[in-house]
């Protein structure tokens, strides 16, 4: 079995290769396999991808948001972090509120209607605006519901009752680290009917053996092309950090998939990608004086030895 890098591109490959054509929520169209699962040793080095630049700012704030429970898209914009503003702006342009030109279907007319791309643009900077400068507006608009932030720090019980998984997960790791039971799930059915987007990494289980801390994602849900990458980087650092608040090494990170698929128009940046090379994986160094998850701000995360081939863009189906 490949790892590192190489199982991402072989994923892509394999996807390319064999997937069944589906439609899909988005109705952009997918090429999609069910069941795979990528490993990387965390030993050899922090898994940002080099065959394209993968921001980690971006990675890292977004982490970040959900370990603070937030749900509000105001604090990843503070950090200049737009991954999730579209599904926000889908609430506002789809509201009584809003009396702006039509932005419906923009995954698809913005590539070839350059007019409307310019409009959808325009739009959304003052949606960003409103979220920064007006408390009200943020507060109606901004918030995604219960996504990844409030199940993992504060899932609501039928007893109405809140449960704080990850501090949880820390100290049983800590307390008991021969514990079948480390898991964190973000999949509250419950819940899902008030999210913007159900979760697509849906649950996580550490494991302790030797000295280090593993970690296993089983992902429901992967744009391969645009969303994996990031989930490939988050979850490392998610690992290393707890690893370093219970005093462990890393070990690996297991990336398991339900549904995995690359995107109709994603197909020739897909291509480009496997063309490149792989280059060495950077190194992460966290700042040793924090000694908590909850204290960590992004000053405190540095990638060291980053030499990525440029960044591939390509469209977000919403």
């Amino acid at each position: 079995m490949n790892t590192g890098e190489q199982a991402y591109l072989d994923l892509c490959t394999h996807i390319l290769n064999t997937g069944t054509k589906k439609e899909d929520r988005t109705n952009t169209g997918t090429y999609s396999v069910f069941g795979h699962q990528m490993r990387f040793d965390l030993q050899q080095g922090f898994p940002l991808l080099t065959t394209k630049k993968v921001p980690f700012r971006l990675v890292a704030s977004e982490l970040l948001w959900f370990i603070k429970g937030d749900t509000n898209i105001r604090y990843l914009l503070q950090n200049n972090n737009n991954i999730w503003n579209e599904w926000a702006f889908k609430k506002w342009i789809e509201s009584a509120e809003y009396h702006g030109p039509d932005m419906n279907d923009f995954g698809n007319r913005s590539q070839t209607d350059e007019h409307f791309k310019k409009q959808y643009d325009h739009q959304m900077e003052i949606f960003k605006k409103k979220i920064l400068e007006d408390d009200a507006f943020a507060t109606k608009f901004g918030d995604l519901g219960s996504v990844y932030g409030k199940q993992w720090r504060d899932w609501r019980t039928s007893r109405n009752e809140t449960i704080d998984q990850l501090k949880d997960v820390i100290h049983s790791i800590q307390t008991k680290p021969d514990s079948r039971r480390h898991i964190v799930s973000a999949w509250n059915p419950e819940d899902i009917p008030t999210m913007a987007l159900p979760p697509c990494h849906t649950l996580f289980q550490f494991y302790v053996a030797e000295g280090k801390l593993s970690c296993q994602l089983y992902q429901r849900s992967a744009d391969v092309f645009l969303g994996v990458p990031f989930n490939i980087a988050s979850y490392a650092l998610l690992t290393h950090i707890i690893a370093h608040e219970c005093d462990l090494e890393v070990g690996e990170f297991v990336h398991t998939f339900g549904d995995a698929h690359i995107y109709s128009n994603h197909i020739e940046q897909v291509k480009t990608q496997l063309g490149r090379d792989i280059r060495t994986m950077p190194k992460l160094q966290i700042n040793k004086e924090k000694e908590s998850i909850f204290d960590l701000e992004l000053s405190d995360f540095e990638i060291i030895g980053y030499n990525p081939h440029p960044t591939i863009k390509a469209p977000i189906a919403v």
